[in-house]
């Protein structure tokens, strides 16, 4: 299981506490020093079922300065994961990714299941 974080984010900080409290074994990407990839992030998109616009990270600062609510609807799908690509900082986080199951975002229902299926494993 990876999660693709920014550690001084508060939800990364929260989604990292939930799995550490409930047993589940995962390893942590610093999205600022390894951001994913536009492959890495097609293959993500396509493994969540969520549209591409849900991997932007709509509150930050560089989405913003960027004016990319009014930029993205004229962007194409590739343009856009190539976006995504060049900094980490304009992906939403956390990213949870495990085998075909890849979450975006910390809401704790959506995760809940983890503790079922890979809880204990240390």
């Amino acid at each position: 299981m990876l999660l693709i974080e920014y550690p001084p984010c508060s939800t990364c900080r929260r989604a990292k506490k939930w799995l550490d409290e409930n047993d589940i074994v995962y390893e942590t990407r610093h999205i600022r020093e390894q951001p994913p990839t536009a492959q890495e992030l097609r293959e993500w998109q396509a493994r969540s079922g969520l549209p591409l616009k849900r991997f932007f990270n709509t509150s930050g600062q560089l989405y913003k300065s960027m004016q990319l609510k009014d930029r993205l609807p004229r962007m194409n799908e590739e343009e856009q994961l190539a976006l995504l690509a060049s900094d980490g900082m304009l992906v939403r986080r956390p990213i949870l990714v495990d085998g075909d199951r890849v979450l975006v975002g910390f809401r704790e229902a959506e995760w809940g299941p983890l503790k079922n299926e890979r809880g204990n494993e240390k």
